[in-house]
């Protein structure tokens, strides 16, 4: 009696399925960072809060994202990166049916806590499956569906939120995820293996003071970022009281786990220049893709009056024309140097927001759309050589640990761009006002002539003189607000192009890379 041939092994599933598995459930999460944005006064109003208390709904979310993400690498050691991935897709997928049934702002923000946690550590588990999923020369296509997902989602967020909420409600923006998790969790389940060095190796270990110190650290600068213009910054004892913490446990931080055998983040992978710069690169990324697709949409609906779907369709064409683009720099970075598409990149991006700076009270819908796809046109040859050039030389056994610092490093670039822009547009519209105010006295001709016409104009509708002087001067004032706030946009769009303009120079001084071929396995080994 002979023995029965074992079955032969299934063949494993091709790359590029594995990778539009990982990315589906990475987008979903990537899109809830923006999707609430123009959802919050509906948000407030249906839960008997005030416009300041709803913001706690984006601060919670990002707070608990951003402490997860870099303690990704580490979690998927202990418990395999397969399962911890799948923890995280249905962790979030629960917490968003249940921030979607919330009956209280309490509630809400406690299940945006949780959300957020469970989130944390998809997008640099998608990255890392991916990056072990395609062979080294096939990197810049693989990144290149990373960039789809990182990329456009934030840029859909808003939109696909503004049209949910203005024709269903705003509690679908959660729901919506339901079948979306449901089912990336059955197809990572059935495609994805996990390679021997990501296999679960146990808790052999806690480092608790590491935990902590990144866990208060990032939770605290989370808040500072979020809250500070609201608060006045350092006017605010609050924020002073974050700040001292959120500092004092990053610098302890650094120290500790610089002194760990095999620490929680491994912040000695930036001393390889080339992951490195990248870091930077992807950091001036999140800063001008989050800073600018939060600024647009203020612009449209604050001085233009558009309404909460029709600012997000401002940001939509620029999303279509990114995934258009995505594969051409997938496929440009294994013939040029990464580090001149990098470049490219740069100046085309400061290029798109030079010509946003020439907004006018006259600029029409089709010119907003123009200025937005120039400012997102140079993002793919940002976004494929920057991940490409820094996973070039790193061992796959760090893979899940770089993955987790750059992902972290991408999202604070966003975290500081929200805040900064949004700070420098406040301080530049009481600088304008000012300056156009103090044109506005009686002896001035242009200003004597134009009140006595806006005057004239009211009056000849019947209205009584002294009344109709008044509303005149209320005309008047309404109009300079209008006018110093276009032009603190303006301002901040020049200084974003002013950044990225000279890190396009910085760019170049990147270290070269070979093109055509990848590195050997011996020179990665080496590194």
């Amino acid at each position: 009696m002979t023995m029965a041939s074992a079955a032969p092994a299934s063949p494993a599933p091709h790359p590029m399925l594995v990778a539009m598995v990982v990315s589906l459930a990475a987008f979903m999460e990537v899109l809830d960072t923006t999707i609430t944005n123009v959802s919050l006064s509906h948000i407030a109003g249906s839960l008997a809060a005030s416009q300041d208390e709803s913001t706690w709904v984006l601060t919670s979310y990002l707070v608990a994202n951003g402490i997860v993400l870099p303690l990704s690498g580490w979690l998927s050691g202990v418990m395999g990166r397969k399962n911890f991935f799948m923890l995280c897709i249905g962790g979030f997928t629960l917490a968003s049916l249940a921030c979607g049934m919330a009956t209280s702002l309490p509630m809400l923000i406690v299940f945006r806590l949780l959300q957020g946690l469970a989130g944390g550590g998809l997008q640099p588990t998608q990255q890392a499956i991916i990056m072990d999923s395609f062979p080294l020369e096939k990197r810049g296509t693989a990144f290149a569906i990373t960039g789809i997902t990182m990329i456009v989602a934030p840029i859909l967020g808003p939109t696909l939120g503004g049209y949910i909420t203005d024709s269903y409600s705003w509690r679908w923006i959660f729901f919506m995820n339901i079948p979306v998790g449901a089912l990336a969790f059955f197809l990572v389940g059935r495609l994805v293996e996990d390679p021997p060095h990501a296999k679960a190796k146990g808790l052999l270990s806690i480092d608790y003071i590491g935990l902590s110190l990144v866990a208060l650290g990032l939770g605290a600068m989370q808040i500072v970022l979020d809250k500070g213009q609201e608060d006045d910054w350092f006017g605010s004892n609050f924020i002073i009281f974050f700040t001292v913490i959120g500092a004092t446990c990053l610098i302890s931080a650094v120290f500790w786990l610089l002194r760990q055998k095999d620490p929680i983040i491994d912040l000695a992978l930036l001393k390889n220049r080339s992951f490195g710069m990248a870091c930077l690169m992807i950091f001036s990324v999140g800063f001008a893709l989050y800073g600018c697709s939060t600024l647009l949409p203020l612009l449209v609906q604050s001085q233009f009056g558009y309404d909460a779907t029709l600012a997000g369709l401002v940001l939509s064409p620029g999303g279509f024309a990114v995934i258009f683009l995505m594969p051409v720099a997938g496929k440009l970075v294994n013939r040029i140097q990464s580090r001149y598409l990098i470049a490219f990149g740069m100046a085309a991006t400061a290029l798109g927001m030079w010509v946003t700076m020439h907004v006018t009270p006259q600029t029409d819908y089709a010119h907003f759309v123009v200025m937005r796809i120039l400012q997102v046109v140079g993002l793919p040859f940002l976004f494929v050589p920057t991940s490409t050039m820094a996973f070039a030389a790193i061992p796959k056994e760090k893979s899940g640990k770089a993955s987790a610092l750059y992902s972290l490093m991408r999202n604070l670039g966003g975290s500081f761009g929200i805040s900064i822009l949004l700070s420098y547009l406040a301080r530049h519209e009481q600088m304008r006002q000012t300056v156009l105010g103090a044109n506005l006295y009686p002896s001035n001709p242009v200003y004597r002539d134009a009140l006595a016409h806006t005057t004239a104009a009211i009056a000849g509708q019947g209205v009584p003189p002294m009344q109709a002087a008044a509303e005149a001067m209320g005309k008047m004032y309404q109009q300079l607000l209008s006018q110093s706030t276009i032009l603190a946009y303006t301002d901040t769009f020049e200084f974003v192009s002013i950044v990225l303009l000279a890190l396009a120079f910085v760019a170049l001084m990147m270290p070269r890379n070979k093109v055509g071929k990848p590195p050997s396995p011996e020179a990665v080994a080496a590194h």
